[in-house]
């Protein structure tokens, strides 16, 4: 039997990193399947009870995640950029064609495969961290074998971060690129 490649090991790390935040933040995450999948959503994230200031008081986003290694290019603007390989991906998450909002969600891993996870009797660490961006409002890509993507290093993939996310889409106000 063969193991896993390094690209499905940098996905499956992906999708536990945004379950340990989502379970961090107390709100539900559940990895989406083939058919979800192929309409660009990987994942699902749900929130109750935010405290929103409103009688709405619940949030779903839909996340399509990707996994990158090495250091990220980092900007005089405080943002990093990603090129995302497929246009098709792109444009959907750029369309405001939809119910559920949807943000794309990037964990940076260090190009050493050794280094990505650290377990000891004490720690589990995950090296590295995941930025989203909302991409709803993006430019027409003119590319046909990709787009630069930029991240603002102050939307870190955390859970505080997360609940301000949740909170925010419970309000409808759906962060722009």
């Amino acid at each position: 039997m063969n193991s896993l490649s390094s690209l499905d090991v940098e996905s499956e790390l992906s999708y536990a990193y945004i379950h340990a935040i989502a379970a961090h933040a107390g709100m539900e995450c559940c990895a989406k399947g083939r058919h979800s999948d192929n309409r660009g959503v990987d994942a699902e994230i749900s929130g109750w009870g935010l405290k929103t200031g409103t009688y709405k008081t619940a949030a779903t986003i839909h996340i399509q995640l990707k996994a990158t290694i090495g250091e990220p290019v980092q900007h005089k603007d405080d943002t990093l950029s990603y090129f995302m390989k497929d246009v098709k991906r792109y444009n959907d998450l750029r369309s405001d064609c939809y119910q559920v909002p949807r943000i794309l969600v990037v964990l940076f891993l260090p190009r050493e495969k050794n280094s990505w996870l650290n377990i000891t009797e004490d720690q589990l660490i995950l090296k590295r961290c995941a930025y989203w961006v909302s991409l709803l409002g993006a430019p027409d890509s003119t590319n046909q074998s990709g787009q630069t993507v930029y991240l603002k290093r102050t939307q870190l993939f955390d859970p505080k971060g997360l609940e301000a996310l949740l909170v925010r889409i419970a309000k409808r106000d759906i962060p722009k690129y």
